[in-house]
């Protein structure tokens, strides 16, 4: 079931979010996914926990003597790969049709809020670890979090949408822009 409802919110289809829809893809009726998932929020937040699933704990894809460079450079590889792959467009068609407002998602969808924020706090977790080791500030390290999603969704757009802009370049930039960021001021 759950893999069906992603394989439907990949297609970008925005009707692709109808729970009735879901169902007759799925060959089963509304009421037995209610009866499966409950309501709406609890399907929407089983097809997130499926996809937390598959994606398993997110790799830290540089070595721990690597330098600070290197760990951006992994970080933001692994923010646009992960951005580029199918369950990636599940989530955005998803996220278009919730609620804008963060207290309106928390209280229209509080087990679908609920499972985006462990996906925040798994992101996090993955850069913490990406600069474990190394001499930068913490709350730095926690904006950059914080960015790095956006701004790979920025250049992941610009892929899909067609672009005379050079990727790999504005990847570099990215790269660069957040070592100049983090780098220990020198006293």
């Amino acid at each position: 079931m759950l893999d069906t409802a992603v394989r439907s919110l990949a297609t970008g289809d925005p009707a692709a979010v109808s729970g009735n829809r879901i169902a007759k893809e799925i060959g089963a009726t509304w009421g037995a996914v209610k009866y499966q998932f409950g309501d709406i929020d609890g399907l929407w937040a089983a097809v997130l926990q499926r996809m937390a699933e598959r994606r398993g704990d997110l790799p830290v894809s540089a070595p721990a003597d690597a330098t600070l460079q290197v760990r951006v450079g992994a970080i933001v590889d692994n923010m646009y790969e992960g951005l580029t792959v199918g369950d990636s467009r599940a989530i955005e068609n998803l996220r278009a049709a919730l609620p804008r407002d963060r207290d309106e998602l928390e209280r229209l969808y509080p087990r679908t809020a609920s499972e985006f924020e462990s996906w925040g706090r798994a992101w996090l977790d993955t850069c913490r670890r990406a600069f474990a080791g190394l001499d930068v500030d913490p709350e730095r390290v926690a904006e950059v979090a914080a960015f790095i999603p956006g701004a790979m969704r920025g250049i992941v757009s610009e892929k899909q949408l067609g672009t005379y802009t050079d990727l790999e370049l504005a990847r570099r930039g990215i790269t660069n822009a957040i070592v100049s960021y983090l780098k220990p001021e020198v006293i």
